[in-house]
């Protein structure tokens, strides 16, 4: 169990990085400052964000008009769901 515990521990804080990253961003856009990469923060949403970036996104209406965000961050975060689970059904058999 506690392999699980480091995997939602990465997963915890990968999600707080892009959400503090996103709204970043947002501030950013907003003072006319240096914006953050679209790469970055889907490399972010890659790396274990996508849902709390999803959220972030519509919660402070941040890039809500690009299809790469709001329809790949959900696709993204089914699919770490399920790596997730995998991972559990894994770390339980070991």
């Amino acid at each position: 169990m506690e392999g699980f515990k480091l995997i939602l521990f990465y997963f915890a804080a990968i999600s707080l990085i892009t959400v503090i990253v996103t709204a970043a961003d947002k501030m950013n856009s907003k003072t006319g400052r240096r914006r953050v990469p679209e790469d970055f923060l889907l490399t972010l949403a890659i790396l274990g964000g996508a849902g709390f970036e999803y959220l972030t996104m519509k919660i402070i209406r941040h890039k809500t008009r690009h299809k790469k965000f709001m329809a790949g961050l959900p696709v993204l975060f089914v699919l770490q769901i399920v790596l997730i689970a995998i991972l559990y059904i894994y770390t339980q058999r070991g």
